[in-house]
């Protein structure tokens, strides 16, 4: 009954602080019909630059970092992401009217990463005074990477049965287990050369490009100075912008999921806390393993929670032209992205709970 009443009140004081607070404004703008907006190259300029900072700051702390206290967070990472879309994609497949291809893609973008959920945690525990490894930006490309890549290539292995067993069953669903046949070599090599084009065109991709360029900007250049007196002083102003935007987003999107079976409806409101405990547990398995903090197991968590709403979608549908959009995007931005944002406060309070900030 005390950890209840902890976590209430922690979620109410975190709805009162501007990155739930523009969260929430966005969607109440959204919901009375306004006709505010902020341009899509603003929104563009936004995410690049937060995204720029993010890397950055992981770069710095990474030349300082131990190998061994970041390569176990980013298996970790990389774990969890592949984890998710194995245990999505084979839930949503099995129920009746959705198929492989839609499930695959709605798993790969709740396993993938949303930088700007990732931002929202950081400046929470910024917020709260509660440290974290400085390394811990770095984590995202491991899990959203890992996460798309695993989601596309389960998803064209589940077409390529479906053609090879002549429809048996009826139903993409019945093609997860289907049988192989004398192409098996061709499949491989075919899915060799996938997962290549798959990781360049997400390397391409603006906001991983962005990511990784502040990562190698912070690691191998000195970029200290214009962090501190440029990127940090506008960081919480620009993610509040960024946070109003989210949210008339994410109510615009609500509507989408009427398109789309109620299963949907019910993945996108419970999804993103069994993956963020799903990363809790991963993080406290770093913990226990080389230290880390408490600060870094939550924002694992919170990353684990996230799902993409950059990166994962222009992605998806190049690589999945054949899964429905309204099903992926409706789900993760309508609502795994506010329930994410809102299940912070409840990482925090676990992570204080049983390792202590």
């Amino acid at each position: 009954m005390d950890l209840l009443l902890e976590l209430m009140a922690t979620l109410v004081a975190q709805v009162q602080k501007p990155t739930l607070a523009f969260l929430i404004g966005g969607m109440m703008l959204a919901a009375l019909g306004s006709r505010f907006e902020i341009p899509v190259p603003i929104y563009k300029f936004i995410v690049v630059l937060l995204l720029l900072k993010v890397g950055m700051g992981a770069g710095i702390s990474i030349r300082e970092a131990d190998l061994v206290d970041l390569l176990v967070p980013a298996l970790c990472a990389a774990a969890v992401g592949m984890l998710i879309v194995l245990l999505g994609g084979r839930m949503l497949a099995r129920r009746p009217g959705i198929s492989a291809v839609d499930g695959m893609a709605t798993a790969g973008l709740f396993g993938a990463v949303s930088a700007s959920t990732l931002a929202a945690g950081m400046a929470m525990l910024d917020g709260a005074g509660v440290a974290y490894e400085g390394f811990v930006g770095a984590l995202y490309p491991f899990m959203d990477i890992a996460a798309l890549v695993t989601a596309i290539v389960l998803a064209k292995s589940a077409q390529a049965r479906s053609l090879s067993g002549g429809g048996k069953g009826g139903s993409a669903t019945a093609t997860l287990g289907g049988g192989g046949g004398g192409t098996a070599g061709g499949g491989l090599f075919g899915q060799g050369a996938m997962v290549g084009e798959i990781l360049k065109d997400t390397f391409r991709s603006p906001a991983i490009s962005a990511l990784v360029l502040g990562l190698a900007l912070g690691t191998l250049g000195r970029p200290d100075a214009v962090y501190a007196s440029f990127y940090e002083p506008l960081f919480r102003g620009l993610l509040s912008i960024l946070m109003l935007i989210m949210g008339m987003e994410a109510w615009s999107r609500l509507s989408e999921l009427r398109k789309v079976a109620h299963t949907y409806v019910l993945y996108g409101l419970t999804a993103p806390l069994v993956h963020g405990l799903i990363g809790f547990a991963a993080g406290l398995a770093a913990h226990h393993l080389t230290g880390f903090s408490a600060g870094g197991v939550v924002l694992l968590s919170v990353m684990a929670a996230s799902s993409s709403d950059i990166s994962g979608p222009p992605t998806m549908r190049g690589a999945l032209p054949e899964a429905n959009p309204s099903a992926y995007v409706g789900a993760s931005t309508g609502l795994g992205t506010p329930v994410a944002i809102l299940s912070i406060p409840l990482f925090m309070a676990l992570a204080d709970r049983f390792i202590g900030f």
